[in-house]
């Protein structure tokens, strides 16, 4: 009789018996609903071939198609959120964040270079509990703009959330004024600032440093507002118009100046980078 364990040894083929093709990880687009392989879909910068549908994307994978390669340089790593509140479950929850999106915190931050142009950079994690912002997100931002006002570097960042982590109470809400100084203090002193909105990007990062840039840029169909319409609706007791807080929607209505492709994003950086620092356009 074969040992059951000798079937989880990959090197260990019984004799006659075939190996199972491997199956390809798939991803369902939320759009027009066609399975598409998840390696093809990294390779096409997680955009759908069949309906363009920009699919979340993780932050790491946000700086390698947006910086140089080999340009980053990570900023406060080690910064994590506690639990100042004892908040019920909050500690587990923070180890399943962790563990799901294999990152310390809800943005990353640091600098790096796009075509050249240097820059101080920061992309929100989504799988973090929606890129909340507690604490921590507060102080690795606040530092990356005050490091950045030091070195004289224009900010690019890839806003997204849910909003305040509800989590920590009073210490999140005071990232929102904590950040917007610091935005303030870099703009003050002629340094640009560019974001990217991403899909989706709600509460009080909304509220605060995400439309706070000097240039606002966003990704095709991203939800951009405050609360979001579910709960405008239950509110209002009012049927919404089609695309409510939509980018387009935001652009029409002047919160956004230009959405941009993912395929052209990188490019448009640069551009703007270099215009602003006296390059060549």
């Amino acid at each position: 009789m074969i040992e059951k364990s000798l079937f989880r040894d990959p090197n260990l083929r019984l004799e006659g018996q075939e190996d199972a093709p491997e199956k390809v990880p798939v991803s369902t687009c939320p759009r027009c609903r066609k399975n598409q392989e998840l390696p093809a879909l990294a390779q096409g910068l997680f955009l759908c071939p069949r309906c363009g549908y920009h699919f979340k994307i993780n932050a790491r994978d946000r700086i390698g198609m947006t910086l140089d390669e080999g340009s980053f340089r990570e900023m406060g790593k080690r910064i994590a959120s506690k639990d100042p509140l004892s908040f019920p479950g909050y500690k587990e929850k923070l180890e399943q964040a962790r563990g799901q999106s294999g990152e310390h915190e809800a943005v990353i931050t640091g600098a790096g270079s796009i075509f050249g142009q240097p820059c101080a950079f920061f992309a929100m994690e989504y799988q973090f509990m929606m890129g909340s912002m507690g604490a921590a997100v507060g102080e690795k931002l606040t530092r990356l703009f005050e490091r950045a006002l030091e070195r004289r570097l224009p900010v690019v960042g890839y806003p997204l959330s849910g909003g305040a982590r509800v989590q920590e109470g009073i210490h999140s809400l005071m990232q929102m004024a904590k950040v917007s100084g610091a935005v303030r203090r870099h703009a003050d002193s002629g340094l640009l600032y560019i974001a990217v909105l991403c899909d989706a990007t709600t509460g009080g990062v909304a509220a605060s440093f995400a439309l706070q840039a000097d240039i606002i840029l966003a990704e095709p169909g991203a939800l951009v507002g405050f609360a979001g319409p579910r709960v405008i609706e239950q509110t209002t007791r009012q049927k919404l118009p089609e695309g409510f807080q939509r980018a387009e929607f935001q652009m029409e209505k002047g919160f956004v100046g230009k959405i941009v492709r993912r395929r052209e994003q990188r490019e448009l950086l640069g551009l703007l980078l270099r215009m602003h620092a006296g390059g060549p356009a």
